[in-house]
């Protein structure tokens, strides 16, 4: 039977706003840490007046890497500009909600100079990326003729190396551990940058690669005084990465209110396979018990709380079961 494009459509539309308390209680949790991943990343929006697309953009925000109980959140936006990570960060005083204070580890995009900026938010604390201050020595050191690239890239590969043997640590611990390890590396990665400056003519890609590193010196070494904060962004480039995948096969957003829609969609569904659940068991489970739900019950289906309905858990159960006594494998 072909159902039309925009019946599919439609019905997906009316999924996302039927979530939407959902995605409003996933977003206090989210903002409940106290460390937070934030990045963004352009969807093309259509543009009907025009005749074209324009470009829009996804922000995203997670949990930090070293949380014990992962989550991301998505706000569709028409721009890039700093008033948006600004008013989601806000908080809502009607609402009782408080506005976010903690450490936000972001790329150092310059929007987010203002979200971090210590005579507006002073609660408030800026982190860099390393893998950033890394990608611009690894392109100099691409075709092996930098020698300033390939020696900081070695550098940066014994920092990488000591942050994996941290793993499974405390906050406590993980701190203890790289102020002996870890800062004698940053100490003399940075008197040779310092060095290296000097050396180098202005202008030139090597310049601006260290310049760089040092112009963000005291964020790129954030996580040294907090065990909390994670080394890079790399933790919630990945998360992005669904959008990236879905820009090929969709090409375009129809409208805003479908970005908000897609963009609440997305964060339940991938916050659901961050904490091991199936995307699509959750959503079809959360959709069913959505309408009949207590909002006293509402958090029972946020996807690190969800656990699927007792009966339809029975009827796998049943399921398996009967596919082991007939011998049949079950998927």
């Amino acid at each position: 039977m072909h159902t039309p494009r925009s019946t599919l459509a439609a019905w997906a539309g009316q999924a996302g706003a039927a979530l939407e308390p959902l995605y409003e209680l996933h977003k206090r949790f989210i903002l409940d840490c106290r460390v937070l991943h934030a990045d963004e990343t352009p969807v093309a929006l259509l543009d009907p007046g025009a005749g074209k697309t324009r470009r829009a953009y996804v922000w995203a925000y997670a949990r930090s890497w070293h949380d014990a109980v992962p989550g991301v959140i998505y706000e569709f936006c028409r721009g890039r500009g700093a008033q948006y990570p600004v008013a989601f960060l806000a908080g809502d005083e009607k609402l009782g909600e408080r506005r976010w204070s903690g450490t936000l580890l972001t790329d150092r995009y310059n929007a987010y100079e203002t979200v971090v900026d210590p005579r507006l938010y002073p609660e408030r604390i800026g982190a860099a990326c390393a893998a950033h201050a890394r990608r611009n020595f690894e392109e100099l050191a691409h075709d092996g003729i930098s020698p300033v690239g390939i020696d900081a890239v070695r550098r940066f590969a014994r920092i990488y190396e000591v942050e994996g043997e941290l793993k499974g640590l405390s906050e406590d611990e993980r701190k203890a551990q790289r102020q002996r390890l870890a800062k004698p590396l940053w100490d003399e990665l940075r008197q040779w940058l310092e060095l290296e400056r000097r050396l180098v003519a202005d202008g030139g890609a090597a310049a601006k690669a260290v310049d760089y590193t040092l112009s963000h010196w005291t964020a790129l070494t954030q996580h040294l005084q907090d065990g909390a904060v994670a080394l890079d962004n790399n933790h919630l480039e990945r998360q992005i990465k669904p959008w990236a995948m879905g820009r090929k096969a969709w090409q375009f957003v129809g409208s805003e209110l479908a970005g908000q829609r897609a963009a609440i969609v997305m964060s339940l569904v991938q916050s659901a396979r961050m904490n091991g659940n199936d995307p699509w068991a959750y959503l079809r489970d959360v959709l069913q018990r959505l309408p009949t739900m207590l909002n006293s019950k509402l958090e029972e289906l946020l996807p690190h709380r969800w656990m699927p309905d007792a009966l339809e858990l029975n009827q796998r159960v049943g399921q398996c079961q009967n596919s082991f006594k007939s011998g049949m494998p079950f998927a």
